[in-house]
Formats: structure tokens, C-alpha cells, sequence
């Protein structure tokens, strides 16, 4: 496992991460007026931001291919 500093430059791609998770993941276990409300997909980036740099931020599991293609799967 590597663990590494935040970086301001990711923020909009952690957001997004954070939507997908929350709608593929949890997809079987909420309604999607639950998903809808828990993850809007409309993140004020600079709040986001600013939570990120003040907290240990842990980012959870992941899929990476040859190229460094981050692979979602929704079933």
C-alpha cells in the first residue's frame, strides 16, 4: 500500500470518485433518491478542498491497469 499527501490538483477527481462510489457501490443497498441525496454530483470543489487539506484523507480501493486507466465497475 502507498500512502501519499493530498494534492490540491486531484481534488476534482476525488470528487468525482467519491460520486461513482457512492452510485455503483451502494447501488444495491439504497434507494436512488438515497444515493441522490447522499452524493448529488453537484460538489462545491472549494469546500471539498479545503475539508481535504485539513483531514487525513484515505481514498479506498482501487483498479489500475498497464497504463495508469483507473477502472470503475458498476454491476
Amino acid at each position: 500500500m502507498e500512502l501519499r499527501e493530498y494534492y490540491q490538483s486531484a481534488r476534482k477527481e476525488i470528487s468525482e470518485l467519491f460520486y461513482q462510489t457512492v452510485h455503483c457501490v451502494n447501488s444495491k443497498d439504497y434507494s436512488k433518491e438515497q444515493l441522490d441525496v447522499w452524493a448529488t454530483g453537484n460538489v462545491d470543489i472549494a469546500s471539498w478542498n479545503r475539508s481535504l487539506l485539513e483531514h487525513k484523507t484515505i481514498v479506498g480501493f482501487g483498479d489500475i491497469d498497464k497504463t495508469g486507466y483507473i477502472l470503475i465497475e458498476c454491476t
